[in-house]
């Protein structure tokens, strides 16, 4: 079996098939962000998702938390202000823990591990090339594709030079300031509602509703609570430009409203948090022959099956299924347990639990 992507599910599709004898390999290539931003094996959630997000919710919750202390006979400092670098500096060390972990299991699993971006020669030949630019081919029985997502960027003039998106979040070296975050998702009104709690100028761009696709009235309670502690909301409106008239100096964002009238405001860091891609486009797809939905994600059979019998698909990259680590943890183990092994269960993508880590925290 070859694995592309060392994220949650690629990893548990690997470890799987080893426990089951068989001789893996695994390809993990991070490509920077614009602003240059990288990190180490374990995908989207162990470097810039679930586990630095909940770190730093955690430390919101440890700020708001004086305010209880007080009230509990305690007496904490409410003026001491939030050490951004000695926060950021500790969650990744312990991400880089991580990273060392899962390279160290591989190891110990005997899969070979390739640090290069693979994509497809033919449905059974993988093209792998480093970061220094060489090129090696691998060939495979099965393969199974698991990369995951990235964040999308709006597409407007300044936004990729002048924003951020939460890949670069849990690694800023410098404190965000004043900031606009631009979406109504969960990542952007986490974000906001940690960086509202750390004592920064915090303001929400919401083009239509919050936490789309989720409960209506439970979103609602969710802004209700957020405006009423320190977050700021323009409603109804989209960011349609980024510039900056001094290098050293703040991004002027140009806001365009509903109704058309324009506003411009200045802010140290704009986060963009609109929603994720499916990272398909540049894997060579079309050498294999497998076909992908308009959102780069794929259609497969209750056995994770894409249209191509060989190769199968699991994690973020399913359509239409939730994009969650345990989902893909469990996809990957169920998945080789069913090639592997001869069982026959099916993963079960009804009623799965989730959590989102806003100030109000909301589970369903």
């Amino acid at each position: 079996m070859f694995v592309i992507g060392g994220g949650s599910g690629g990893i548990s599709a690997a470890r799987w098939a080893c426990k089951a004898g068989k001789k893996v390999a695994l390809a993990d290539f991070v490509k920077p962000t614009p602003t240059g931003s990288k990190w180490g094996l374990g995908g989207t959630c162990v470097n810039v998702g679930c586990i630095p997000k909940k770190m730093m919710h955690y430390a919101a919750l440890l700020s708001e938390a004086r305010v209880d202390q007080e009230k509990s006979g305690w007496a904490p400092d409410m003026k001491q202000e939030h050490n951004w670098s000695q926060m950021v500096n500790n969650v990744q060390m312990h991400i880089k823990g991580l990273n060392w972990g899962y390279k160290t299991d591989l190891m110990k699993m005997k899969a070979k591990y390739f640090n290069a971006y693979a994509s497809f020669k033919d449905s059974h030949t993988i093209k792998l090339v480093n970061a220094k630019g060489e090129e090696s081919e691998v060939t495979a029985d099965k393969i199974v594709i698991a990369t995951g997502g990235r964040p999308s960027y709006p597409g407007i003039p300044g936004d990729q030079e002048f924003g951020i998106t939460s890949d670069d979040m849990f690694s800023l070296k410098k404190a965000p300031g004043k900031t606009l975050v631009v979406g109504a998702s969960y990542v952007a009104l986490e974000c906001a509602g940690f960086l509202s709690a750390f004592g920064y100028d915090t303001t929400v761009c919401v083009r239509s509703i919050l936490l789309r696709g989720f409960d209506e009235q439970m979103a609602e309670k969710i802004g209700f609570y957020m405006s009423k502690n320190h977050t700021n909301f323009i409603n109804g409106a989209v960011p349609t430009k980024l510039e900056k008239k001094d290098p050293e100096g703040r991004i002027t964002v140009t806001i365009k409203s509903n109704d058309g009238t324009e506003t411009q405001d200045d802010y140290d860091t704009v986060l963009f948090a609109m929603g994720r891609y499916a990272v398909t486009g540049t894997i060579g797809l079309e050498n294999a022959g497998v076909t992908a939905e308009k959102n780069g994600k794929f259609k497969v059979n209750d056995v994770e099956q894409t249209n191509v019998p060989n190769i199968y698909a699991i994690g973020d990259v399913v359509y239409g299924q939730m994009e969650l680590t345990p989902v893909a943890i469990k996809a990957g183990m169920l998945l080789s347990n069913r090639l592997f092994l001869g069982h026959t269960e099916k993963m079960d993508y009804a009623n799965i639990a989730t959590t989102v880590f806003t100030p109000l925290e909301y589970g369903c």
